[in-house]
């Protein structure tokens, strides 16, 4: 119902938001509102979101590494734009911050490209570190911010997109949706309804779901010196 799709899925760790993410592309890919699709996870992460990407939803997506590139220019030449062979790339938080791999995605997205969508895993790694009166922002940030404006849609991952600092909550959700944050303004919980989706594991056991429960037991130890 969203004009465009900007969306925090926040659910708790292991309820699945790789696959919330796929069946949000999949419904996506199907209205024909996106074209063009750009995921973003941790380097240890893109093996995974390729397979459930392929295995789940029978979507092929291209890693976008340095092989890629290094493919593309034997084949197409030098000067070719690796983003142009395809249109689902998966590539790692790192190359959000190098120009080699940014430069020919920027040239390809434009200023504002209809029809793309952005999708951030582990999103709270692009959330500033706080300052004592404002976020500061990494470089991971600056080149989240700077890529993800040019994406009419755009899909936050995290199981923990709070790190406890308001202003640092408030830039991340600045740059999923500027339209309705801005940093440094405290975040309301009703604006928070139409663009974040969070469950927790305790959500679901009332739903008659059977996921096991932490249990914390501390061990005392008596007998040691008081120094």
């Amino acid at each position: 119902e969203l004009p465009r799709v900007n969306l925090l899925i926040a659910d708790d760790v292991g309820l699945g938001k790789t696959v919330e993410a796929g069946l949000i592309v999949r419904e996506m890919l199907l209205r024909r509102r996106i074209e063009m699709i750009v995921v973003a996870a941790p380097a240890s992460m893109l093996l995974q979101w390729q397979d459930e990407l392929a295995q789940k939803f029978g979507l092929d997506f291209t890693i976008g590494d340095r092989e890629h590139l290094l493919h593309t220019r034997r084949t197409r030449g030098f000067a070719a734009n690796p983003w142009s062979v395809g249109s689902r790339f998966i590539i790692s938080h790192s190359e959000l911050s190098d120009d080699t791999y940014m430069g020919g995605l920027r040239d390809i997205l434009s200023d504002f490209r209809p029809g793309s969508m952005f999708i951030l895993d582990e999103a709270h790694h692009a959330a500033p570190a706080s300052g004592a009166g404002w976020a500061v922002e990494s470089q991971l940030t600056r080149s989240v911010r700077e890529i993800a404006g040019a994406f009419e849609h755009r899909l936050f991952l995290s199981a923990t997109p709070h790190n406890g600092h308001s202003n640092s909550f408030a830039t991340l959700l600045e740059i999923l949706d500027p339209q309705r944050f801005t940093r440094g303004i405290p975040v309301k919980a009703k604006e928070l309804e139409p663009v974040m989706v969070r469950r927790l594991k305790e959500d679901l056991r009332r739903l008659g779901h059977a996921f096991p429960e932490r249990i914390v037991e501390p061990i005392r130890i008596g007998g040691l010196p008081q120094n």
